[in-house]
This record gives structure tokens, sequence and C-alpha cells, in this order.
């Protein structure tokens, strides 16, 4: 039985490494690829935070984009993948969806913060790392 691979993508460089190397890696896996939307990134200025529809749609639309584009990554590997939009702070909702979709593994890039950048940022793929109930592989 094929395992359940977790790719997230942003479009950056870190994720499109890590997908590549899922594809690469995973060619007979399931592999599904998300997209999270963060709620905290829906705001105007010092109006707090704006669940407009419009503001909505145009996140929606932006994160089906990344998706296409990673689905197009996919068909040059010639490997098939699942897509998803799922919305929450990114390594919450990473990990929320390893428990509820019966994900095996996650492949995810690393942005390779360092010093104070990563003690005052974070780390979306640290945090996941620390509490996700499978293994990950983190991709530079």
């Amino acid at each position: 039985m094929a395992r359940h691979i977790l790719v997230p993508f942003d479009d950056s460089p870190p994720s499109t490494k890590a997908l590549e190397y899922a594809l690469r890696e995973y060619p007979e896996e399931q592999l599904t690829v998300v997209h999270v939307l963060n709620p905290r990134q829906y705001h105007l200025y010092d109006e707090g935070y704006a669940y407009t529809p419009e503001l909505i749609e145009q996140v929606e639309a932006r994160g089906e984009e990344l998706l296409e584009r990673a689905r197009e990554t996919s068909r040059e590997h010639d490997v098939e993948i699942e897509t998803a939009l799922i919305e929450g702070v990114p390594a919450r909702a990473i990990n929320e969806y390893v428990d509820e979709h019966g994900v095996d593994h996650v492949v995810m890039g690393s942005h390779g913060r360092s010093g104070p950048t990563r003690i005052l940022l974070g780390s979306i793929a640290e945090t996941v790392v620390r509490r996700s109930p499978v293994p990950v592989t983190v991709v530079r």
C-alpha cells in the first residue's frame, strides 16, 4: 500500500526544492501538495483583520495559482499529485492535516533562517518537526 506523503507548498525556492525532492524520491507514493491560507494575512493596515469576501476570494485565487504551479511541476516529472488549499496558522494547519488525512510523512522546505531572525520570526518547518506525529524531511 502506498504511503501518503504531504508537501506544504508556497512557491518559494525551498518549497519548490521540497516538491521536486518528493516527486523524485516518492513517485509511486500518494503525494498531496497543500498550500496554507493564513488568516493572519487578511488585514488592512491599522483597521485590523478584514475578512471581506473579495479579499478572501483574492487570497484563495492566489493559492489556486500556486497549486497549479505545483501540478505543472508534477506533470514535468510525470507524477500524479493531489492538491488542497487549507486554512490556518501554517505549522498548526499542516500538523492538523497530517492527523486528519492519514499522512505518513511530510516533506517540506526550510527557509534557512538562523540566529535572531529565527528567534523573532520562528520557523514553520521547525514547529512542524517538533510537533509532527510522523517523520518530517526538511529540504534545504
